[in-house]
Formats: structure tokens, C-alpha cells, sequence
């Protein structure tokens, strides 16, 4: 079945195992600026329901849409069943609501040989159902620290020499604040610099301000700066929030940032105020390169990797079309902003 009900579908999202903010009825939103239809499919399942919101975009001039759930389905418990049950109606009511589509990629958050994957148990199922690995969209991996022990604790499994930096950062003036809309142009500044020396594609200003937006009536999002004595900021990150999970997609510091560990002072302080608001873990969202890897490993948690995306064809003559458009697509882009290929694109979606 189809369901129209934004507060309905985003209690369902909030309460699944796990549940992303990229399938929050809020992404829809800020999608739609960009052409992209939302469709959310939903069928009963053992543990309650599964389900996806899936952005679908027509390329022009292609006859095709493209479809696409990003981090869906979501669920609150996994089987063989589900997965039949979801593909089928897929199947039957994608194409009614949105027009010919060539197919639809997912790339659900659920750790590779995890709970929900033993011994790789969800791959098969994915497999028999008809679904294919494809090209990944969101990170393939990331770290997620469990926020459900104390202050203590958690500032305990920072590593010696990250503590140390943190209290550097403090010692040198640093503070952290909460910045609301009008800080907006502040955060790209600092994140604009950030993908200039990192060499990733970012969106325009206008992209994070839908963000901000869509997300800020239902207390989703969060602003932090880390700024010196005199309020200039340093280092920024950009959070949002589903249900009990608080995840950190954009973030960046300036070289002074650097020099003064300023972007160590506002981790801790990001993971330490997320647990005494309540949330449960905090994802440090994606490891990109081994630095990032190396710099998020100091504040504890653990490594989690996913099981990837997967595509199911609904036309395969399409998926053949709009694979040779995408790579040229890509190709052209990063050749536009002078990037090597093999650098980083930072995304709350599907590439516009």
C-alpha cells in the first residue's frame, strides 16, 4: 500500500530498526525543490510493517525515471518474507504512481554480517527477490558511538592524545554555541573551505538552507559552531536528528580550526550534548578517506560497515540508458570543479 501521511510515516520511521533521517517525510521536502516525487510504500510484515520512501526524478530527455529510497527501506524487523512482500509491491505500485521507471536503488543501514545479516542472510534474500548490487550513493561505512553510557564513560573512550586536544582548544579560548538560521551563511563559509582543500563537491548555500527548513519545525536539526574569543567560527557541524539518532553529515573547520583543535573541542562537545539530550548514538557518518577514518576513530564507538545499495530493474533498457548517462554525468561534473576522480561528493541524497 501507499501512504500519504507525513506525521504517520515519520512516527514509523522514527520507531524502526534502525531508522535514518533520509527517510524522514522532511527530505521529500527539501527534494522537491529539485524535481524529485516522493512515493512511500508500505506492506504488513511479522514485526509490524516495512517500508521506503522513494524520490523518483526524470532525467530529461530520458522516457525513464529514476527511483531511488535513500537509506530505506526501513523496518522494524527483517525477513524473507518482508523482503518478497516489499519487492512485489514495488512491482505493482511503483509504476502506477510515478510513470515508467527504469528501477529503483535502496541502500538500507543495515551492518554487513550484523543482526539483521547473518553470515550475509539479508544479501541472499536481496538476491532471490530479484534485487543486484549496485554503485553506492550514501557511505558504505561509517562510526557510530553508543551514547546510552555516561559522560564518563564516553570521555573515557576518547584516545589520550584526543582528550588532550580537546582540552588544548579549551585552553586557547575556544567555545562552542548553538547557531540558529541567521548562522547559516557562517556554517558554508566554513564548509565551503573545508571541500576546497579536501577537494569534494558540495551543493549551493541555498541546498543547506532547504535542509535547515525542512527539518527545523519538528526540532530535527542543529547548528554548532566552534568560535574563537572573538565569535569568529572555526569549525562547524551540521546535525540532524531521527528518533533517538543524532547523525553529523556536514561539517568542516578553517586551517585555524585546525591549528587550535578546535574541531576536536566541537566533537566532544557534539557527542556530549546529543547524550545529554537523550539521544541514544551518535553517527559520525561516513569514513571517506583513511584520514577522516583515523580522526573519527579517536572519539570511541565502533567501525560499522553496510551491506551496500541494490538495485531492482523495473525496465532494463532503461537501467542500461541511464547507467551510461550517470557515468557521463558524473564524469562532467567533477571535470567542471577541476576534481580528480577519485575525490569525495558530500550528499543528504541523490545527486542533482
Amino acid at each position: 500500500m501507499t501512504t500519504g501521511d507525513p506525521e504517520a510515516w515519520d512516527q514509523f520511521v522514527e520507531a524502526s530498526d534502525p531508522g535514518s533521517y533520509l527517510q524522514l517525510s522532511a527530505l521529500a521536502t527539501v527534494k522537491a525543490v529539485n524535481g524529485w516525487s516522493a512515493h512511500r510504500i508500505v506492506v504488513p510484515s511479522a514485526a509490524g510493517q516495512v517500508g521506503a520512501q522513494i524520490l523518483v526524478r526524470r532525467p530529461g530527455p530520458m522516457p525513464w525515471a529514476f527511483a531511488y529510497a535513500p537509506r530505506g527501506p526501513v523496518a522494524a524487523g527483517w525477513d524473507a518474507t518482508d523482503i518478497a512482500e516489499f519487492t512485489a509491491a514495488v512491482r505493482t505500485a511503483l509504476p502506477p504512481a510515478a510513470g515508467r521507471v527504469s528501477h529503483l536503488r535502496v541502500d538500507p543501514e543495515i551492518e554487513a554480517d550484523g543482526p539483521h545479516d547473518q553470515a550475509g542472510a539479508l544479501c541472499e534474500t536481496l538476491r532471490a527477490a530479484g534485487w543486484r548490487p549496485a554503485p553506492p550513493i550514501q557511505p558504505a561505512a561509517t562510526r557510530i558511538v553508543d551514547l546510552r553510557a555516561d559522560e564518563a564513560a564516553l570521555w573515557g573512550d576518547l584516545r589520550k592524545k584526543w582528550r588532550q586536544y580537546v582540552n588544548k582548544a579549551r585552553s586557547a579560548g575556544i567555545e562552542v554555541v548553538d547557531g540558529d538560521a541567521a548562522r547559516l551563511p557562517e556554517f558554508y563559509r566554513v564548509y565551503r573551505e573545508t571541500a576546497a582543500r579536501a577537494g569534494f563537491l558540495i551543493r549551493t548555500e541555498t541546498a543547506y538552507r532547504d535542509v535547515w527548513n525542512a527539518f527545523a519545525p519538528a526540532g530535527r536539526d542543529r547548528l554548532l559552531f566552534a568560535q574563537l574569543p572573538d565569535g569568529e567560527p572555526v569549525a562547524t557541524l551540521f546535525l540532524l536528528r531521527c528518533g533517538p539518532r543524532v547523525v553529523e553529515p556536514y561539517g568542516g573547520m578553517t586551517a585555524v580550526g585546525g591549528e587550535t583543535r578546535a574541531n576536536y573541542l566541537l566533537k566532544w562537545e557534539a557527542i556530549r550534548s546529543s547524550q545529554a539530550a537523550g539521544a541514544a548514538s551518535y553517527d559520525l557518518w561516513g569514513l571517506a578517506t583513511g584520514g577522516i577514518a583515523h580522526f573519527k576513530t579517536g572519539f570511541g564507538g565502533r567501525e560499522v560497515r553496510y551491506i551496500g545499495a541494490w538495485d531492482l530493474v523495473l525496465d532494463p533498457l532503461g537501467r542500461t540508458v541511464y547507467g551510461a548517462a550517470q557515468r557521463g554525468r558524473v564524469w562532467w561534473a567533477r571535470r567542471r570543479h577541476g576534481l580528480a576522480a577519485g575525490g569525495n561528493a558530500a550528499a543528504y541524497g541523490p545527486a542533482d
